[in-house]
């Protein structure tokens, strides 16, 4: 019987066979597309990297977005995350920082001038020797500048190298003219009663010459075109989640008793309840005008070498000047510790950097500072 020529059917694929190979070439599409999809989330966040290290404005949240499938990359670019708005001098976290200058003041701290007026205000207040053993204050505003302030008295040698790394304004009731043109030559906008500028007064409740006053805002009011911007930091602050050098490497501290002259004897005491520290006068508590505790959260030691000028006051004691340039010993208070340090300002305009044994950055919480210019020849420290 003669062969048939039809070409003979192959077997096919079943159903399931056939459902199986679908099945296999779709989740090599997916795969496929999985893989393209992670390469590009990887190059865009990649991309991202290199932009925002090249200084290219990127929209956080974007590349947030992108960055989230990545844990590496995300470490890599946390440096570059936008810092939430904090006030400079203090640290303290605000919604915005209002692009005003620093105004430091000179306040009087002799017994006829107390209380103060808008002391407890201040960001940052430095106590300075003066003729006679007295002391006097630089007290800096910019967060929460107070209604008024004072007394206000004269500029001391010093007090550029004080307000210098401010950029801002100086305002003091006048002055020997070569300590005005010192502060005007380190860059600070002066504002002086003897001018006159505007925003001094005398009150009829004390006599002269610890009757002088001034309105902040009305001083700011008056900043030139060259000295209305913010100041930078002062001092360091710790990162996220970190604790302050003092608190975290320091010795436990209830007390700091200061002698800064024959006549002068600042205390700080810890208050846990208040979260900072008390000032006192002698064993006095140092009260403001209404009545309010004087304190800070951090409290700064310098010691420092002081050097009498050919000036004199009018009882004929020579005006005394700190020198506050070079490198020394401090003490910084935080939390109820202190911690030993280094202080170093290489030049007037330079901050006053605080350091470690090992070279590591001091820090601070963030809160307002009181730094104590305590002299290495006639001042002592004491710790309890």
């Amino acid at each position: 019987m003669p062969r048939s020529t039809a070409p003979r059917s192959r077997p096919g694929p079943s159903k399931g066979a056939r459902a199986t190979k679908g099945s296999r070439s779709s989740s090599g599409r997916t795969a496929k597309s999985r893989r393209r999809s992670r390469s590009g989330r990887a190059f865009r966040a990649a991309l991202l990297v290199v932009l925002i290290t090249a200084g290219v404005v990127v929209t956080w949240p974007a590349a947030e977005k992108h960055l989230s499938a990545f844990p590496f990359l995300q470490s890599v670019i946390a440096g570059f995350r936008p810092a939430a708005p904090a006030w400079p001098l203090t640290g303290v976290p605000a919604d915005a920082v209002a692009d005003r200058p620093a105004l430091a003041v000179k306040i009087e701290n002799s017994v006829d001038a107390r209380p103060q007026t808008g002391l407890g205000a201040a960001d940052v207040v430095w106590e300075q020797v003066v003729e006679g053993g007295i002391t006097r204050f630089v007290a800096v505003y910019h967060s929460d500048p107070p209604p008024e302030i004072g007394p206000v008295r004269s500029i001391r040698p010093m007090d550029p190298a004080i307000a210098a790394p401010l950029g801002g304004l100086l305002a003091f009731s006048g002055g020997v003219p070569t300590y005005v043109t010192a502060a005007q030559d380190a860059g600070l906008q002066v504002l002086s009663q003897d001018t006159p500028a505007g925003g001094f007064h005398r009150t009829s409740t004390r006599a002269a010459p610890h009757n002088v006053y001034a309105v902040p805002q009305t001083l700011v009011d008056q900043a030139d075109a060259a000295h209305r911007t913010s100041p930078s930091a002062q001092f360091d602050h710790p990162a996220a989640g970190e604790r302050p050098t003092a608190v975290a490497a320091g010795q436990p501290t209830i007390s700091l008793e200061l002698t800064l002259s024959g006549v002068s004897h600042p205390r700080w005491t810890w208050s846990a309840a208040d979260g900072r520290w008390l000032r006192s006068e002698g064993s006095t508590p140092a009260v403001e005008a209404d009545g309010r505790r004087i304190g800070a959260t951090n409290v700064v030691v310098l010691r420092v070498d002081v050097v009498a000028t050919e000036a004199r006051d009018p009882a004929g004691n020579p005006v005394p000047e700190t020198i506050l340039t070079g490198t020394g010993r401090a003490l910084v208070a935080s939390g109820g510790h202190t911690v030993e340090a280094t202080w170093s300002k290489p030049a007037t305009g330079d901050r006053v950097t605080l350091t470690r044994a090992d070279g590591a950055p001091v820090t601070l919480p963030p809160g307002t500072t009181w730094v104590e210019l305590v002299p290495n020849s006639a001042g002592a420290v004491a710790t309890g």
